[in-house]
C-alpha cells in the first residue's frame, strides 16, 4: 500500500502577483479549472493508495481543507500542520512518523503539490516501477527525462543501470547554460523533480545515521501531537528546535541505497511565468491568452487577465498579469526576478505581498472593493453553517446589509435574524458575530467606518475554527 505524501507549504514568489504568501500557487487554478493541489490528488486515482497526507502550515490549514473536501479527499486525508517552516526532510519525517505510529510500515510517494504532469498515466507506470525497488529498501528519487539544457533545475547524474532504474551517481546544482547543454548532449542526466518514493521505516533509518538531530526533533514533536478535526499537530515547542534542511543534502545525497527512476511524463514545476508560458496552451502567434484579453501583433507572450480587459500591441516575449489590485510586465527572460519586488513589497510592509484583495477564511470569503482614510467597503459571503468568531473592535464600527440569504447576528446581549435586504448595525466596542443558518450562501456588504481599519484591530473570545 501507498501513502502520498503532498507538500503543500512554500509561498511561490516568482508567480506574483497570482501567488502570495497566504494564497500561493498550490491553490490557484494556473494550468485547469482545479486547483494545482486538487490536480495532484486527481492524479493519485488509479494507484493503490491509502491515506493521503497532506503537510502544510498553519496559515493554510483550511484552505488544504476546503479543498480536499472539494474534490471528495476530506475523509481520505488526513493534514499534518508544521509548527514552522524547516525544509522537506523535517517535513517527511513527520510524515513517515505518523504513517507508522499505527505499527503499519507503508512505501511513502513524495510529491509536491504545485507541480504539473500532463501524462498521468506515464506518471503511474514510473510510481509502479518506482515501487518495486521502494520495496526492496531504496530510496527512489524520480527523474525527468530533460527536453532542453533547462538552467532552471537541478540534475541527477545516473550510474550503473539496476533494474529499469539507476543508481544515482550524483546530485547536481542548477548549471550555466554551457553545463546544461553537455548534460543533455551525454544522456547520463536527469532534471531532478523533487518526488521520491521509499518505504516509512527505511527514511528513518537513514535520517537516523545521517541527521540524527533532524529525527530526534521530530519525533519529540510527534510524540505531544494533537489532533482536532482535519488537523494532526506536532508540538510546536519541540518542533522549532529542528535543524533546516531538504530532503536532498540530509539523506539523498548521503545514503549509499539512492535509485534514480526515469520519468517521461510532461513534468513542470511550473517555477516561473515562463514556465507557466510552455505548459500553457497558445494561439498560432505562440500567446497564452488566458481570460479577457486583446492581443494585437504580439507574439510569444504571456497575457493574463482576472477582472479587467488586458489589452496589448506589438509585444514579443513579454508576460503580463493583471489581478484584482496588481498588474505586472516583465520581459520572459527576467521573470526570475520578480521574487524581487515581493522582496520590496514585504519591505514597505505592503499587503500585496501577503494577501489578495480576496481573502478566504474557514466560514468563508470577503473581498474589499473600496476603502478610503476612514471608511472600508467589504462583500462578504458566507458559507452554509458558516460563523464567524465573537468579536470586538476598538477602532471601528460596522454596518451590515444582507444582499442575499439570511444572517444570524449575536450584537452584545442581543441575537437576531437579518432578511434580504435588511440591515444592521454594530457600534464601536460592541462584542459581535455573524453567522449563516440558513442552506443558501449568506452575502452582505459591511461598512467600516473609523479610525484604523486593519485586520489585526480584532478581539476574539470565542471561534469556532480555533483562531486566536
Amino acid at each position: 500500500m501507498i501513502v502520498p505524501v503532498i507538500m503543500a507549504g512554500g509561498s511561490g514568489t516568482r508567480l506574483w502577483p497570482m501567488s502570495r504568501s497566504l494564497y500561493p500557487k498550490q491553490f490557484l487554478s494556473l494550468t485547469a479549472e482545479a486547483t494545482m493541489l486538487q490536480e495532484t490528488c486527481a492524479r493519485l486515482q488509479g494507484l493503490n493508495i491509502a491515506q493521503t497526507l497532506v503537510i502544510c502550515g498553519e496559515d493554510h490549514r483550511f484552505t488544504v481543507a476546503e479543498q480536499l473536501r472539494e474534490v471528495g479527499r476530506g475523509e481520505e486525508s488526513a493534514i499534518v500542520l508544521e509548527p514552522a517552516g524547516r525544509n522537506t526532510a523535517p517535513a517527511v519525517a513527520l510524515a513517515a512518523l505518523r504513517a507508522t505510529a499505527g505499527g503499519e510500515d507503508p512505501l511513502l510517494l513524495v510529491l509536491a503539490a504545485d507541480h504539473v504532469i500532463r501524462d498521468v498515466t506515464a506518471f503511474h507506470a514510473a510510481v509502479e516501477k518506482a515501487a518495486l525497488h521502494a520495496e526492496q529498501g531504496k530510496l527512489v528519487t524520480f527523474g525527468v527525462v530533460p527536453t532542453a539544457p533547462e538552467t532552471g533545475y537541478g540534475y541527477i547524474r545516473q550510474g550503473n543501470p539496476c533494474g529499469d532504474a539507476f543508481e544515482v551517481a550524483e546530485f547536481v546544482e542548477k548549471p550555466d547554460q554551457a553545463t546544461a547543454e553537455s548534460y543533455l548532449a551525454s544522456g547520463n542526466f536527469a532534471w531532478n523533480s523533487g518526488m521520491f518514493m521509499f518505504r516509512a521505516s527505511r527514511y528513518l533509518q537513514e535520517l537516523e545515521q545521517h541527521r540524527p538531530d533532524i529525527l530526534d526533533a521530530c519525533k519529540a514533536s510527534m510524540s505531544g501531537a494533537k489532533e482536532d478535526e482535519d488537523f494532526v499537530r506536532p508540538d510546536k515547542e519541540e518542533f522549532l528546535s529542528c535543524p533546516d534542511d531538504s530532503i536532498d543534502y540530509a539523506v539523498m545525497e548521503r545514503t549509499k541505497e539512492a535509485v534514480v527512476v526515469p520519468m517521461e511524463c510532461g513534468w513542470s514545476d511550473v517555477g516561473s511565468w515562463s514556465a507557466l508560458w510552455d505548459v500553457s496552451k497558445k494561439d498560432e502567434a505562440g500567446n497564452a491568452l488566458i481570460g479577457d484579453v486583446i492581443s494585437v501583433d504580439s507574439r510569444n507572450c504571456y497575457i493574463r487577465s482576472e477582472s479587467k480587459l488586458v489589452a496589448t500591441v506589438g509585444l514579443d516575449d513579454i508576460v503580463v498579469v493583471e489581478s484584482d489590485d496588481s498588474i505586472l510586465v516583465a520581459h520572459k527572460d527576467r521573470v526570475q526576478e520578480v521574487k524581487d519586488v515581493v522582496s520590496q513589497l514585504k519591505s514597505a510592509s505592503r499587503s500585496e505581498a501577503s494577501v489578495h484583495r480576496k481573502v478566504y477564511r474557514p466560514w468563508g470569503h470577503y473581498d474589499s472593493v473600496d476603502n478610503g482614510e476612514r471608511f472600508q467597503v467589504k462583500h462578504i459571503v458566507v458559507k452554509p453553517g458558516g460563523k464567524l468568531s465573537l468579536q470586538m473592535h476598538h477602532h471601528r464600527a460596522e454596518h451590515w446589509i444582507v444582499v442575499s440569504g439570511t444572517a444570524k447576528v449575536v450584537r452584545g446581549d442581543d441575537s437576531f435574524l437579518v432578511a434580504e435586504n435588511e440591515s444592521t448595525y454594530i457600534p464601536l466596542g460592541v462584542t459581535h458575530r455573524l453567522e449563516n443558518p440558513g442552506t443558501i450562501q449568506l452575502e452582505m456588504i459591511e461598512v467600516q467606518s473609523g479610525s484604523y481599519l486593519g485586520e489585526d484591530d480584532i478581539v476574539r473570545f470565542e471561534d469556532t475554527y480555533g483562531r486566536n
